[in-house]
C-alpha cells in the first residue's frame, strides 16, 4: 500500500492567518519541513511569521 499524498491549498490572498497550519503541523511533520526549506531558500523565518505575526506582514502581498 502507497503512502496518501496530501496537498494543503490555500484560495490565494487573504486567505492566511496568523497560527494557520499550527495544530496540522502537530501530525504533518512534512509541514514544518516544508516552511524550514522555504525560509533557508528565503533568508527568512516563514514558520515564525505564519505562527506569529504580526498579521500586517503576513498579508502583505509583495
Amino acid at each position: 500500500m502507497s503512502a496518501a499524498k496530501i496537498a494543503i491549498v490555500f484560495p490565494g490572498q487573504g486567505s492566511q492567518a496568523v497560527g494557520m497550519l499550527g495544530d496540522l503541523s502537530v501530525s504533518y511533520s512534512q509541514i514544518k519541513e516544508t516552511f524550514d526549506e522555504a525560509s533557508a531558500a528565503l533568508g527568512r523565518d516563514l514558520w515564525a511569521l505564519a505562527q506569529n505575526g504580526p498579521a500586517e506582514e503576513l498579508n502583505k502581498t509583495q
